[in-house]
């Protein structure tokens, strides 16, 4: 089978097509032809972590360590990239009863990743579900790393409906979920985001934009109950004026210094600075699935790259100039 192969940390150049062994189920798996797959934060960090330094690393050092020895110091483990797809089941293993051959199906490959190929094997029980019946591959393929990540992490602060919300970094995977998600929850979102991705991130469905070259959201008078702080770029003290009372200051990216405090805030006053990994559940990727049919997620994608340009579409994420996902048609 054909599939994108790294050998070597570096630019995208060292993405390379090539001839690969097609992987063959186990009793218990399930093989899957990918159809599309996606460039994700991940996986851009994933390619290149021989130059991802602690202090470039989003999380505190022992993470960056255990990562360090996941994906490899010196040369990549591994070597395939995507962690989130969608496709067809071509074959399955003879314990398998939860799908048949035919089913259509996306989901989650986690730090295993993988989906840069014409095929795959997964568990039954890993984070795979049909396929929504109203979305193309391409649409359900950009949902399941983002969303499942956004939904776990919003439901540890309860968000709920009335509440006021701000996502700071509302066009990322992450962010541009936790607008819909929070929207769908019954809050009042407001997004922050760069000039060129204004319009994606009201096309989500943000109540309100604001563009951070323009505005400082911590000095517009604005109060929040939960402000969502994607990849660590805010504070807890820059931020704890725009706290309502009882108010939560989220990060999905932290270092010790953001523990510290939450540990100190559980204690000691009434906004709380919450720490929070996401736990990844088939049953919140099947969640995910309803909401898409309901039409309360949608898929806003960018662009479509050929898997032989797999490495293209790697610079282009790297331009920062994106306005939704890119997708790998395979």
């Amino acid at each position: 089978m054909k599939a994108i192969v790294s050998k070597k940390y570096g630019s995208p150049d060292v993405l390379e097509l090539k001839e690969v062994k097609q992987p063959i189920p186990n009793d218990n798996e399930v093989l899957i032809r990918v159809y599309a797959t996606t460039v994700k934060y991940g996986d851009i960090v994933a390619r290149n972590f021989k130059d991802i330094s602690p202090r470039k690393f989003n999380m505190p050092f022992l993470f960056w360590f255990f990562a360090k020895v996941y994906f490899g110091f010196r040369k990549p483990k591994i070597n395939i990239l995507g962690s989130e797809f969608a496709g067809e089941i071509e074959s399955i293993g003879k314990d398998v009863t939860l799908f048949k051959p035919s089913d259509q199906v996306f989901g989650y490959l986690g730090q295993s990743m993988g989906a840069y190929a014409e095929y795959i094997c997964m568990p039954e029980k890993g984070i795979l579900a049909k396929k929504p019946t109203n979305t193309t591959f391409e649409e359900a393929a950009v949902v399941p790393y983002g969303a499942i990540m956004a939904l776990n992490l919003l439901r540890k602060v309860n968000v709920e409906s009335g509440k006021k919300v701000l996502i700071n970094g509302a066009s990322g995977g992450v962010g541009s979920a936790a607008v819909q998600i929070a929207k769908y929850f019954g809050s009042e979102v407001t997004g922050v985001c760069s000039t060129p991705r204004v319009e994606y991130v009201k096309a989500l469905g943000a109540d309100k934009v604001i563009d951070y070259y323009k505005e400082d959201f911590t000095k517009n008078g604005e109060t929040y109950d939960l402000i969502f702080d994607i990849l660590g770029k805010s504070s807890f003290s820059g931020c704890k004026g725009s706290l309502k009372e009882n108010g939560h200051y989220l990060l999905a990216s932290f270092k010790i210094k953001q523990l510290l405090q939450m540990l100190w805030t559980s204690m000691i006053g009434n906004k709380k600075v919450v720490c929070a990994l996401a736990n990844e559940k088939v049953e919140d990727l099947i969640f995910l699935k309803k909401m898409m049919e309901e039409g309360k997620i949608k898929s806003v994608i960018d662009r479509c790259y050929p898997l032989e340009k797999t490495a293209q579409a790697h610079h282009y994420v790297e331009t920062g100039l994106k306005r939704g996902d890119v997708v790998i048609t395979v």
